[in-house]
This record gives structure tokens, C-alpha cells and sequence, in this order.
């Protein structure tokens, strides 16, 4: 009589399942992860969708597939063209400990007239050389070279304006629309006094409610003009601009005739601290002098721009290449998660952003060889658990786990060294060392997340008792 075991079928095949399952499972990680890549590849890369949108549109009208569009990346001064100018400010006037506050409120100046070029993300900054107090400024794209020099070269003016009558109002309005008098304020007229009559200005909190303030103190003349300005607007808005743009509009309480007054409201403590330092830009006399510039033309940064990445492109080629060659399938793996660690740093490069020079282009090339070096030291690691006749599943665990703690200490000890140097590097150090942070930090995830995704995608197919493919 012959006997059929079901039971033991039945067993068998509730076994697979699981893996089955799991299998299944590792399917949906991989395809969710390569739909997530190629969408931070389409937003680094527009043209990767944009160009074959535009062909099917062209072919096919009925599609109306439409176009991405994307903020490109911020470039520096040496990659797009520009102009460097450093000023020395004249600080024969001005009290050795009001030295560093004046340079601040002169900075916040030269911000804001440098925004009105539409520069994108201009470097404004101060330094002491010396005795000697400098101005650093870095314009990236601007085209009127020229015309930035002489408005930034302008000393601060501070002015103090009364409200126009209703009357007024209207008539300079009206003539406005009639395209006239275009220039002049129609709410605010000056009133005499300017940044030569304020004395200081300083940060203050008040007693009752701890709210920050600003005091103001004028000197013999500014006390005679501003007790008249009060006298004769109580209850009205009295206007203080810088350089013909508002700063603040406070109402007049009561006539102030001791030449001490506070500006109260709901301010914060940055915004309190940011007005002080306008007003004591332009109450005090810090004259600017250019006394280097440094222009980089449009072509020549296009072309530093073009070697540049024609290298990097170059350098990672090299790199796959060579994996290929000796770690081939896990090389294979490797280069793949290259291409992940790239994809995904560029994204960030967008996000933040990130105002990418040469040196920050050079730092991200470094990190692509420190990507690479995890993954040699996790493949090292399994071909020794190979050798000794581990499973390969065993294998990419006990590499993955045993190459950690080199990964670990050796990006660690590079994150380090990237953070003492963007804190106390110049700009083109600093970009170097952000980049390089960045970079060091994505390819941690991508040397032991993706990678190590990856290779257990092998685990249970034919592939994994391939000696040729694992170089067993």
C-alpha cells in the first residue's frame, strides 16, 4: 500500500511562505526606494524629465505632460562671476568700545543695500585686522559692478520725518497717479534732524513688564530740534528712515525736551538689537573707503564651473570603475549606492541651500571616496567571513557589523575636523567644510543603509553561491 506524508507537505509549505513574504517585503523596500532616488534626481536635475516631457508633448499634443520646475543651485562668486570688494572704515571718531557695534550696524546697512541689487545670497562681513576695522563684501552675478561700489561706498543717512497734512497727502498722491512727483514720501516730510543729532541709541528693557526697548539720546542740538518735533506731533507718528527706507514709525506719547526718549512696542530681543544697530549706523560717522576689488567675469567663472564638474563626473566614473573591476557584484552594489549618496547630497545642496564655490565642490568630490571607503571596509569584511564558509547572509551580517566601528571613528574624526574648520575658517574654508560634513554625514547612511538593503536582496537567490560574483 503506498502512503502519501500531507502533513509533512503542508509544513513545507507553510515554511516557504515566510519567506515568500519576505522576500515580497524586500520587493516593495527596493521599489519605494528607487521611486524616492529618482524623484530627488528629477528635482536636482530638471532636464532628466523636462526634456523627454517636451518631446512626447511634441509628438503627442494630446498629452499635456507638464514641465518641473526648479530653483537652481546657488553658485559663489567664482563659479558664476562677480565682484569681491573690501572697505576699511574710518574709525577716527568713534570710541574704541563702540568700535565692533558700529561695524555691526554698518554691515546691517550694506545687507540691505546690497539686497536691493537682487544679489543671490551675497557674503557681508567684518573683520579686524589689527587696528584697522574691514568690510568684506562678495557679490555673486551682480552685472553693474560699478554702481554696487558707489551705493555701497555711501555713509549711512539717518533722517527723522514728520507727518505731511492730509492736504499734502493728497495733492502728492494725486499728482503720483498722474505719473509726477514720483520720488517724494506723500505720509512724511524731513524735519531737521538727522543722524548727526543722535547721540547713541541702545538696547533696554523696561522695569515693569522686562520688554526690550531702545533708549535714544541726542546731543545739545538734536535735544532743541527733537523737543520741538514732539511738541507739535502728540499723538502723531514721527518716522525714522536709513538711507530713505522706514525703519520704524513710533507715535509721540508726550513733548520730549530732555534729549532722552524710548522707543517701546512688541518688539523681540533680535528685532530691538537689529533696530539699535541702524540707528547707530547711521548716527555715527563711519565713513568706508574701497581699498581692493577683486572681479571675476561671467565666462571665466562658466568655465571654472564646466572643468569642475567635467572632473567630479570623471573622478566618479574612475571610481565605479574600478569597484567593478575588483569587488565586482559588490562593487556593483557599491556603485549603485554612489549614485544614491550623490543624488541625495546634491538634493540637500537645494534645500538648505547650500552656495556652492570650488573649494565646496572639492570638499563634496572628497566625500564621494570616503562613500566608497565604508563600503571597502563592509566588503572586506564579508570576503573574510566568506573564506572561513559563513553563509552568505551570515557574511553581509557580520561584515556590516564588524566594519561599524571603523566606519563610525573614521567619519566621525572627519565631521570633527569639518566642524573646527567652519568655525573658524574663512568663507572658502567654510564652504569646503560644510560640504564635506554633508557629504560625510549622507554617506553613512547610504554606505550602511543601502548598501546593506541591497546586498540582502541577494540572500536566498542563486546569485549568493556565485564564487566568480563575490570573489570568494
Amino acid at each position: 500500500m503506498a502512503y502519501r506524508f500531507r502533513k509533512a507537505k503542508s509544513a513545507v509549505r507553510s515554511q516557504s511562505q515566510p519567506k515568500k513574504r519576505k522576500n515580497h517585503h524586500k520587493l516593495y523596500i527596493l521599489i519605494a526606494g528607487v521611486i524616492i532616488v529618482l524623484a530627488l534626481a528629477i528635482f536636482d536635475l530638471p532636464a532628466i524629465w523636462n526634456k523627454p516631457a517636451a518631446f512626447l508633448d511634441t509628438h503627442f499634443k494630446s498629452l499635456h505632460i507638464p514641465q518641473y520646475t526648479s530653483r537652481p543651485f546657488l553658485l559663489g562668486l567664482d563659479l558664476q562671476g562677480g565682484a569681491s570688494l573690501v572697505y576699511q572704515a574710518d574709525m577716527s571718531n568713534i570710541a574704541p568700545q563702540d568700535q565692533a557695534s558700529a561695524m555691526d550696524g554698518v554691515r546691517s546697512v550694506i545687507v540691505r543695500r546690497v539686497n536691493l541689487f537682487g544679489v543671490s545670497e551675497p557674503v557681508v562681513q567684518t573683520e579686524k585686522v589689527g587696528n584697522q576695522w574691514r568690510l568684506l563684501v562678495d557679490l555673486a552675478g551682480i552685472k553693474n559692478v560699478n554702481q554696487a561700489i558707489q551705493m555701497i561706498g555711501q555713509t549711512p543717512y539717518l533722517q527723522f520725518k514728520v507727518p505731511r497734512t492730509p492736504q499734502a497727502t493728497q495733492q502728492i498722491l494725486a499728482a503720483q497717479k498722474k505719473g509726477q512727483d514720483q520720488g517724494t514720501d506723500p505720509y512724511f516730510t524731513a524735519s531737521g534732524l538727522d543722524g548727526r543729532d543722535l547721540k547713541s541709541a541702545a538696547l533696554g528693557f523696561d522695569n515693569t513688564t522686562y520688554k526690550p526697548l531702545i533708549n535714544l539720546q541726542f546731543n545739545a542740538a538734536g535735544t532743541q530740534l527733537f523737543a520741538q518735533i514732539t511738541r507739535e506731533n502728540v499723538g502723531k507718528q514721527v518716522a525714522i528712515y536709513l538711507d530713505g527706507v522706514p525703519l520704524s514709525e513710533p507715535t509721540v506719547q508726550e513733548p520730549i525736551t530732555g534729549g532722552q526718549a524710548q522707543i517701546t512696542g512688541d518688539f523681540t530681543v533680535n528685532q530691538a538689537k537689529s533696530l539699535v544697530e541702524d540707528l547707530n549706523a547711521g548716527a555715527l560717522p563711519v565713513p568706508i573707503t574701497l581699498i581692493s576689488q577683486n572681479t571675476v567675469g561671467a565666462s571665466l567663472g562658466q568655465d571654472s564651473l564646466t572643468k569642475i564638474i567635467e572632473a567630479g563626473l570623471a573622478g566618479l566614473v574612475f571610481v565605479i570603475l574600478f569597484m567593478l573591476f575588483y569587488y565586482r557584484m559588490a562593487g556593483l552594489v557599491a556603485s549603485l549606492a554612489l549614485l544614491v549618496y550623490a543624488v541625495i547630497t546634491l538634493a540637500i545642496f537645494k534645500l538648505l541651500p547650500v552656495t556652492l564655490t570650488l573649494s565646496g565642490i572639492a570638499g563634496f568630490v572628497l566625500s564621494v571616496g570616503m562613500a566608497v571607503d565604508a563600503n571597502i571596509l563592509i566588503f572586506e569584511r564579508m570576503k573574510e567571513e566568506l573564506r572561513a564558509d559563513k553563509t552568505f547572509s551570515i557574511a553581509v551580517s557580520e561584515g556590516f557589523k564588524r566594519a561599524w566601528t571603523s566606519i563610525r571613528d573614521s567619519n566621525f574624526s572627519t565631521l570633527i575636523s569639518s566642524l573646527v574648520l567652519y568655525s573658524i575658517g574663512q568663507d572658502f574654508v567654510k564652504g569646503f567644510a560644510l560640504t564635506l560634513g554633508l557629504g560625510v554625514l549622507v554617506s553613512m547612511f547610504t554606505a550602511v543603509v543601502v548598501s546593506h538593503h541591497l546586498l540582502e536582496f541577494f540572500i536566498g537567490t542563486k546569485a549568493e553561491n556565485n564564487k566568480y560574483l563575490w570573489r570568494r
